[in-house]
């Protein structure tokens, strides 16, 4: 192949990629907007129309914005690859320094901050306009910035470490380097994973353990039902960013967490918080978390095997408007390009994800009916969780497909009350 033939490939997967996503956005705007006066039917007990309409405008909000950044991004990529930013870059970067690794360190994080730069107006846009207007916004700028000011630092003592071994395997270990890049980014991985309950997450959020009481014995009683131990359950202080409400675990091995955000304990009852957290739990028992870990893992051997085939290949480079081949370019260049040819594979991954959703749900109504409640704690309280994150109840289809790793509120709830009876 020539740079030119690859430049041409190039711009026509970014164009059909950007078309397709634009198409999907339409798509959804438009169903959204047909049913945004009639709340179905198993909906309508528990939802009112009024907050029906509001998730509407809110879902075609956030669509109608996410439209314009496509495109912003994709004429950002654009510049930055054949128009010849990091090209550009490249040259004003590289004599600050002597070696290969600082030269490459440098180039990809000046990238970065570039891009964090461009990027700024957007996510001022939609914390402090789009979602405070629909009231779902406590950040203040102060914790905005505070956020960004740590994200960033955090960002250069983790990353660039890694980055600057990635690039000296990448130099130093012939053809066969993918192999040492894969092993040492699954190990910081899995090492990211242990430490971030307990160094990572506190520096931007205040976590609690949760109070003795009735909640606390429910919970604790589900977890030794279905086997599972933690280091402790506690309480994150969600709403100080937004009055989401949501549920997870972190943490691996001996470190995992469980974690409540304090809006879904003000909003939930317990039986409610006992289902939401049951279902969690339904992904530990059917080991989802550990075989999308091992999908994760095999996708970036590949994807590393891939780019130590191209990395070689002078026409990769000048077909994306580099003239100067380096280690640090072809990672920079792999990873950037990487989304333009994968967005079509995106249901693939959809509809995996959505199976252990559905096998998830089913678990937690299970493990429900031995306390004595049902599949409907898990239906209440994933009515209550769509309403208060003016979450849509009627997604267009194909978007959904390609977009939410977790079923229509429709579907998912029909399979609920299917178990149930």
């Amino acid at each position: 192949m020539t740079a030119h033939q690859f430049s041409i490939l190039f711009l026509f997967a970014l164009l059909t990629s950007v078309l397709l996503q634009l198409w999907l956005a339409m798509r959804h705007i438009n169903h959204v907007l047909k049913h945004r006066h009639s709340v179905p039917a198993e909906f309508a007990a528990q939802i009112t129309e009024q907050a029906h309409g509001r998730a509407a405008a809110y879902t075609i909000a956030k669509t109608r914005f996410g439209m314009f950044s496509t495109i912003f991004d994709a004429m950002l990529l654009a510049a930055f690859t054949v128009g010849g930013g990091i090209e550009l870059l490249s040259q004003l970067t590289t004599p600050w320094f002597s070696s290969d690794i600082a030269q490459g360190l440098a180039l990809i994080a000046g990238l970065a901050v570039i891009n964090t730069i461009i990027s700024l107006p957007f996510s001022l846009v939609s914390t402090f306009v789009i979602e405070a207007r629909f009231g779902f916004n406590q950040m203040t700028p102060k914790l905005f910035i505070s956020d960004l000011l740590k994200s960033t630092a955090l960002g250069a003592v983790i990353g660039l470490p890694l980055l600057g071994a990635i690039l000296w395997l990448m130099g130093r270990m012939g053809d066969q380097w993918w192999l040492y890049v894969w092993a040492t980014w699954l190990v910081f991985s899995l090492t990211l994973m242990w430490v971030f309950p307990t160094f990572i997450a506190p520096l931007f959020n205040k976590f609690v353990p949760l109070e003795d009481g009735a909640m606390k014995e429910r919970i604790v009683a589900l977890l030794d039902r279905c086997g599972f131990t933690s280091n402790g359950l506690f309480v994150m202080d969600g709403s100080k960013r937004s009055s989401h409400g949501n549920a997870y675990f972190t943490g691996l091995g001996k470190s995992k967490r469980i974690v409540f955000f304090d809006t879904l304990l003000k909003h939930l009852e317990p039986a409610e918080v006992e289902a939401v957290l049951a279902h969690e739990l339904g992904h530990f028992k059917h080991h989802h978390i550990v075989k999308r870990l091992v999908w994760t893992f095999g996708l970036m051997l590949g994807l590393l095997w891939v780019l130590g085939q191209l990395k070689t290949e002078l026409w990769f480079y000048q077909g994306l408007g580099v003239t100067n081949p380096s280690t640090a370019a072809a990672l920079l260049l792999f990873f950037l390009v990487l989304p333009v040819f994968t967005f079509i594979f995106s249901p693939f991954s959809s509809i995996t994800s959505r199976k252990h959703e559905y096998e998830a749900d089913a678990y937690a109504a299970s493990v429900c009916a031995q306390s004595g409640g049902s599949a409907e704690d898990l239906v209440s309280a994933l009515v209550k969780l769509y309403r208060d994150n003016a979450a849509t109840l009627t997604p267009d289809p194909l978007h959904s497909m390609f977009y939410d790793s977790h079923p229509p509120a429709s579907l998912r709830i029909a399979a609920l009350r299917r178990l149930n009876a």
